[in-house]
């Protein structure tokens, strides 16, 4: 259950390269001077360093700590089937389950099933962390189901957090209760600050027993995310905006959100691609309404992560997810499977797990600590990557059994995670499926190598055609990467 010693890694052979032609520390005084007390401030966030009180709160939170999410899981439960406003890019669906998109759960729960879940699910993933209500509603629209699954699991599992995610139409009702029940961490999507980008998103609102439509019901939304997002600040309950990027309605005016909510306390802006295939059945899939492009997303968010933490690891779960991001194991807990199974929920063995996973963490700083630049670099070129992982921050996945790439972008100063990119399998059964392929070497294009602890001689001929080199090798992702990129750069320049 627990990762293998980096020491044993980290003596595995170099790295394998074929060349194309060839086989300041903040503290919670001065963040509430600067911008709220959710230790964001107007500086680059990339360049602070959170105190230690800080990185406590997140470090085993997988989606609050891009770090945490290489070894923590995280599981959604379906409790809330009820939503309170009606989002154009929104269809909740059941008995999905081969999509994984927000809204989407193969069965719905009551609270006293859910405990039972989490406790099974925390025996048998012991890294499981923490647990979140996200839907396939909204949660604070069944707000007696939400918390009672609360009140459940933090009586019979004290050490998972809590969080929740929510569209804030009724968060600043339910802040008190939220803090009463120590949930430390709330995610609310905006999508806009001006009602009139907001009615292009948002057909109907449902507010005090009334629907509103157009953008009557905008604004009242748009009050009551801003109202419930200072008092999450006064309450020092971390809060997590999630954004759907829309191209043509929201896309620009994201910059502009993104520097209001770091006004009104936000930790961490999440940035998500739009999920628009037809076959979903929401209006912007129907209607053409398409999805930006991964080069599109970066640069918006690379435009707004001067103002504030920027998460670009999001995997846009179900509501229903199980296991860490990236990986969807709900299949294996669903009710008829998990409702027979004895809780195996043991603190003590938990601990004795998440104990490991420090260690563990400990040694890969320091060999990433090894790599890192001592000396900035100007003008360094920067060249991105695609790493083939299971987790564990490590590139320890077969090329063919990868179902996304993580990007870095590497210079001579660091090695920087700037996102995700799903892909379809190559291997499949054994063998190897060449529209697959193609479809891999299309996403993966604007990369200049490709990371993996194997690639096959057919994929591998196929990459460097079109200019990708491949690197085989087990070990810590940035060592990896940087030891490409001072061969690359020697390349270059000869």
């Amino acid at each position: 259950m627990t990762p293998p010693p980096p020491s044993a890694l980290l003596s595995a052979p170099a790295a394998k390269t074929t060349p194309k032609e060839t086989a300041t520390t903040l503290t919670p005084e001065k963040a509430k001077k600067s911008k709220g007390s959710c230790g964001c401030s107007s500086n680059s966030a990339t360049t602070q360093e959170l105190d230690a009180k800080m990185r406590a709160r997140i470090e085993k939170h997988p989606c609050y700590s891009e770090e945490a999410h290489h070894h923590y899981a995280r599981m959604h439960v379906a409790v809330a089937p009820a939503c309170n406003i009606q989002c154009n890019f929104c269809n909740r669906k059941y008995d999905c389950a081969n999509e994984s998109r927000p809204g989407v759960v193969s069965e719905l729960l009551t609270p006293e099933e859910a405990a039972h879940k989490v406790l099974v699910v925390a025996g048998k993933i012991p890294q499981m962390t923490v647990l979140g209500i996200a839907g396939p509603g909204d949660p604070l629209a069944n707000p007696e189901k939400t918390f009672r699954t609360f009140e459940l699991i933090a009586d019979k599992a004290p050490d998972i957090k809590l969080c929740l995610s929510t569209n804030g139409l009724m968060l600043p009702d339910y802040v008190d209760r939220i803090k009463q029940l120590n949930v430390d961490h709330v995610t609310i999507t905006i999508n806009m600050v001006d009602p009139e980008i907001g009615a292009k998103i948002y057909p109907w609102v449902h507010y005090r027993r009334r629907r509103y439509r157009g953008i009557e019901g905008v604004k009242i939304l748009h009050e009551r995310q801003m109202e419930g997002l200072q008092a999450l600040r006064e309450a020092d309950i971390l809060c997590k905006v999630n954004s759907v990027m829309i191209p043509g309605i929201n896309d620009q005016h994201l910059v502009e959100v993104d520097q209001v909510i770091r006004q009104h306390g936000a930790f961490l802006h999440n940035i998500m691609p739009l999920i628009s295939a037809p076959e979903h059945g929401t209006y912007f899939g129907l209607t053409g309404q398409r999805g930006p492009t991964p080069k599109e997303l970066k640069a918006l968010q690379d435009s707004c992560s001067g103002n504030m933490k920027m998460m670009r690891h999001c995997r846009q779960c179900r509501a229903d997810a199980v296991g860490l991001l990236g990986e969807d194991r709900s299949q294996e807990f669903t009710k008829e499977k998990f409702m027979q199974m004895e809780t195996e929920y043991n603190l003590e063995t938990r601990q004795e797990v998440h104990a490991g996973i420090a260690r563990f963490k400990a040694e890969l700083q320091a060999a990433k600590a090894k790599v890192k630049s001592s000396q900035k670099v100007a003008n360094s070129p920067k060249v991105l990557v695609a790493v083939a992982t299971k987790g564990g921050g490590l590139v320890n996945q077969h090329f063919g059994h990868a179902k996304e790439y993580m990007i870095y972008e590497v210079d001579a100063n660091e090695t920087r995670f700037v996102g995700h990119r799903k892909v379809a399998h190559y291997c499949q059964g054994g063998y190897g499926e060449e529209a697959s392929l193609e479809g891999i070497i299309n996403t993966v294009a604007d990369c200049k190598a490709v990371l993996a602890s194997k690639v096959g001689p057919c994929p591998q001929k196929e990459l460097q055609k079109v200019g990708l080199q491949v690197v085989e090798a087990y070990d810590v992702i940035e060592k990896v990467a940087r030891e490409f990129y001072n061969q690359y750069v020697q390349q270059v320049e000869a």
